[in-house]
């Protein structure tokens, strides 16, 4: 990620209120134009990825199965969140979609509501003085929120009530809190459906209470309201949105008064409410669906919800969630009485105080991670760096899609996490992008000021700057790499799943990349020898050293591997053996990174000298080690390049930035040093306090963006507990090695189920003094693998869905 404000390399002109204004709703050239027709053969690929649209009514569970989950699931606390710190405080809930912020205030129920469509901005293409792109909320855009909706309850003032508790229960999906107020039990739900589209709120009591208050929705960006239960605007640039809310009761009054809903002597009260926008994936339509009423969709949408008791939608949200949360489980050992006894928040400071391992909390914090991928990344676009949940319109970065990590970083658990649904957000928002990114890259990339530009002359295939929108736009500076990155990603996916129609899907955008790079690789002489090697034109390597230096480390690996990719993924489909075989040939001439004789470190930059930060936040240097594996500690690479890239882990330091940190425990992971891996997951947990980097009271990752100043960063919440998956299982296609860095702290006892393997394999473990003492494989389209563990291996051959158990592993 991106730079912090106080970076060098950051350009001031890029600062939001400074950025120059292209024209957001402008066309786009006849060239761009013709490069978007050469690809519109991809929306019939992608398909209709669903948006705010309308949908045919639910399946309805005639009850809820017993939960599988326990108290292991639930996280809590004694506090409410305060209103202005709800991004810090505030307990997420989300659709897919459609997300809220809850304040669980007893007197004053806030929640902060966002689309993960709501976005400023535009294409972007007309470039700045220096050949880069703006990078401001009127040109790029920004993610901003979609509508505020209080219920106030004045009677119930926080200081009034006793017995506050306040949950979200990872194993159904829901947000609750409780309190006593003269005598009486009040409790509330909070919860996103995704088979309703809507965010419901329901209010229960026993023993004679009552609720009478008011309840507003409204919007963020200076709309005016003319009644009480929606709303409906639109951006400069087009995008229309909208919400409305119904709110009823089985006893008292409910009724509209202007602005506000009143409601008086309500033993139960159901809010529900909806929204969204006419944002549309689609190139061809500008991202827009003009026929779309999205105020008017909120209405139809409260109203069939509304139409059913609370109940029901609970339990209809309830079966939906818990169909993709128990495909895992996990347990890392048991925590102590006294650490049980402790809310969430003492628990984090406990932790951090006392040094000592809380393998259950440490549990909760991964399956955390899994609650907010099910709720932040289905049907519609992928998780930015805000997740989807927002406090204010002007997030760090615009909430934007960094590709030089952070996007990447969001999808390294769902794989290996039993989430595989929940990954293709990030697939088909890059497919719906590609025809801009096709076109703004024939139009630009090769424009003189660009000190990027390919020096061959050429240019074909598609990239993308370090930043991008939704708008097919890109923003701050063109970032060669990131298209290979991006390509990679996607196709690790592939090696979970082993789909080839999603294999297919996926294929455009890897052909695309290495036409790309075809065009843009440039040929040089290896010093003191007469050995040619293609290596990348100038560059940067993420986020630090020159930013015209050729053959980077970050780059020339990054290509190596989506080269590998691409021969692959046409040798499965069929498709283009002549290209794939010149990709291959290029492939062999890549120049690949040599181990400095002054540093000792795995070079950089294709210079024995260190031309950047010693320790700097990115990892790029060692791509090739994590989320790549041509580096392994299994003897299948040189041992110098092996201990070049572990010197330099070593000098980039052990106290980063959340997301740095979870870099980090990945890497110590694959070199199989458990005691790093789990020192840099601990470090995570610590808790953050005056803006510091660290955990925050609801478990969000902040980032220390400048002293005394932190902010939201959801990249960390995911990477750390990728970390955590692969201290268990470390997996490529054919091969697999069981607890290659499980810590002391996990090892005397545990077990995970659902625990994904590259190559179409699902893996349950049981372990007992750091030992595997049960393991079963399952195929989910892999055939053969290798399982490995302390220097043992077996070959195991299924055929997809089948199973076997193996035991007996030695220590």
């Amino acid at each position: 990620m991106n730079p912090r404000p106080t970076d060098p390399g950051k350009d001031p002109s890029r600062d939001p209120g400074n950025s120059p204004g292209s024209n957001p709703g402008s066309d786009l050239s006849r060239r761009t134009a013709l490069s978007l027709a050469a690809t519109a053969g991809l929306t019939a690929a992608l398909g209709a990825l669903p948006a705010f649209t309308a949908s045919a009514a639910p399946r309805r569970p005639a009850d809820t199965p017993p939960l599988t989950g326990t108290s292991l699931d639930q996280l809590w606390w004694q506090a409410p969140g305060d209103e202005g710190s709800l991004i810090e405080q505030g307990l997420p809930v989300s659709n897919g979609r459609l997300g809220a912020l809850a304040s669980n205030d007893p007197g004053r129920e806030l929640l902060l509501i966002s689309d993960v469509t709501m976005w400023t901005g535009g294409l972007n293409e007309t470039l700045d003085a220096d050949g880069q792109f703006p990078y401001g909320r009127d040109d790029f855009g920004s993610f901003t929120l979609l509508a505020r909706l209080t219920v106030d309850i004045p009677d119930h003032d926080l200081s009034g009530v006793n017995g506050y508790r306040r949950a979200l229960d990872l194993a159904q999906g829901l947000v609750t809190s409780s309190y006593v107020r003269s005598g009486v039990t009040y409790r509330r739900q909070i919860f996103a459906s995704h088979p309703d589209d809507a965010i419901v709120l329901h209010f229960t009591q026993s023993g004679g209470g009552h609720y009478t208050g008011t309840i507003t929705l409204d919007g963020t960006h200076g709309e005016k309201l003319s009644h009480a239960e929606s709303f409906g605007a639109s951006f400069p640039n087009g995008l229309r949105y909208g919400a409305a809310m119904k709110a009823y009761g089985s006893v008292g009054r409910v009724r509209v008064n202007g602005t506000r809903i009143d409601f008086s002597g309500c033993k139960d009260l159901t809010v529900v409410v909806s929204g969204g926008t006419n944002y549309a994936p689609d190139a061809d339509r500008g991202y827009r669906d003009p026929a779309l009423d999205p105020e008017k969709l909120a209405r139809t949408k409260v109203l069939a919800a509304a139409a059913h008791s609370a109940d029901t939608l609970r339990r209809t949200h309830i079966a939906d969630y818990r169909r993709l949360y128990e495909r895992f489980t996990l347990s890392l050992g048991t925590s102590s009485d006294a650490q049980r006894s402790l809310d969430t928040w003492e628990r984090l400071k406990a932790r951090a105080r006392d040094g000592a391992p809380d393998p259950e909390l440490e549990t909760a914090y991964l399956q955390y991670s899994r609650y907010l991928m099910i709720s932040g990344s289905r049907d519609s676009l992928p998780l930015n760096l805000q997740g989807l949940w927002l406090d204010g319109n002007d997030p760090d970065w615009m909430g934007d899609y960094h590709t030089d990590i952070n996007i990447q970083m969001n999808y390294w658990m769902a794989d290996r996490a039993g989430l595989s649904e929940c990954f293709d957000a990030f697939a088909d928002y890059c497919l719906a992008q590609l025809p801009s990114w096709t076109g703004l890259t024939h139009d630009l990339f090769n424009d003189p000021r660009n000190r990027y530009r390919n020096s061959t002359g050429k240019v074909g295939g598609w990239a993308v700057a370090f930043s991008t929108n939704i708008h097919g736009g890109s923003g701050w500076w063109w970032h060669p790499a990131g298209n290979a990155w991006l390509s990679n990603s996607l196709y690790e996916h592939y090696e979970y799943t082993q789909s080839r129609a999603y294999l297919a899907k996926i294929y455009p955008l890897l052909k695309g990349a290495c036409e790309f790079w075809e065009a843009r690789l440039i040929t040089t002489t290896l010093p003191g020898t007469s050995t040619e090697v293609l290596i990348d034109d100038s560059d940067w390597s993420p986020e630090h050293g020159p930013q015209d230096a050729k053959g980077n480390t970050y780059s020339q690996e990054l290509v190596w591997a989506l080269f590998g990719n691409f021969a692959a993924a046409a040798a499965e489909l069929k498709r283009d053996t002549a290209y794939a075989d010149t990709i291959t040939s290029l492939r062999k001439k890549l120049y690949l990174p040599e181990v400095s004789p002054k540093t000792g470190w795995l070079q950089e930059w294709m210079s024995p000298d260190n031309l950047g930060e010693t320790t700097h936040r990115h990892l790029s240097v060692l791509i090739g080690l994590f989320p790549g594996d041509r580096i392994r500690p299994d003897g299948s690479t040189p041992p110098e390049i092996v201990d070049g890239a572990t010197a330099l882990l070593t000098a980039r330091g052990m106290n980063s930035f959340g997301w740095a940190n979870a870099w980090r425990a990945l890497c110590w992971a694959r070199l199989k040093n458990a005691d790093k891996a789990y020192q840099l997951v601990a470090n995570n947990l610590r808790p953050s306090t005056g803006g510091t980097n660290g955990t925050a009271f609801n478990l969000f990752d902040i980032y220390e963006v400048e002293k005394g100043r932190g902010i939201f960063q959801i990249d960390a919440n995911f990477g750390t507990p990728a970390a955590m998956s692969e201290m268990l299982l470390y997996s490529r296609p054919g091969h697999m090695e069981l607890l290659p860095a499980l810590p002391g702290a996990w090892a005397a006892a545990g077990s995970v189920t659902g625990l994904a393997a590259r190559g179409g394999f699902v893996v349950d473990v049981r372990w007992k003094d750091g030992v595997p003492t049960s393991v079963r494989i399952r195929s989910v389209g892999g055939r053969t693998t290798t399982v490995a563990h302390g220097g043992g291996s077996r070959t195991v051959r299924l055929e997809p869905g089948e199973s076997i158990t193996l035991k007996g592993f030695a220590r």
